[in-house]
């Protein structure tokens, strides 16, 4: 109620509180969204992925940063289930996430290095339709 009571001289507190809200609105979709997803990995290919991702094609490379990603990682863990597991971490700077998804799928490079790696991986039972790596939900973030 109190704001209702807020006398605005010449338009000049709504305009900046619509300002205020401009901003927030802008920051925010130009905000990358995180993703988080996790997958299992052969314990006798965990080398020969290491040596694999020590050195990325550079096209797959290009195609990544073509599709929007960026500060993308992968990190290794062996869990008290005795298995081993990648997590990967990527922000997402584009605007059609399924479109460019689709793009880095469709491309022929992309295609060869995912035959390359899949072989060494074992995805989630539990995954969604379509999904090879499996998308983990963000509970907490701090900038």
């Amino acid at each position: 109620m109190k704001t209702r009571l807020i006398n605005f001289k010449n338009g000049w507190l709504l305009l900046g509180l619509t300002a205020i809200a401009l901003v927030a609105v802008a920051e925010e979709f130009n905000q990358p969204k995180r993703y988080g997803m996790v997958l299992g990995v052969k314990e006798d290919k965990i080398d020969e992925y290491k040596e694999l991702h020590a050195d990325v094609w550079p096209e797959v490379l290009e195609m990544i940063k073509e599709c929007n990603i960026q500060n993308y990682s992968i990190f290794l863990r062996k869990l008290p289930d005795g298995k081993h597991y990648l997590f990967s971490y990527f922000e997402y700077t584009g605007d059609d996430f399924a479109g460019d998804m689709a793009k880095m799928a469709a491309d022929p490079t992309t295609q060869k290095w995912w035959d390359v790696c899949e072989p060494l991986q074992v995805p989630f039972e539990d995954r969604a339709e379509g999904e090879w790596w499996t998308a983990m939900e963000e509970v907490f973030h701090l900038d």
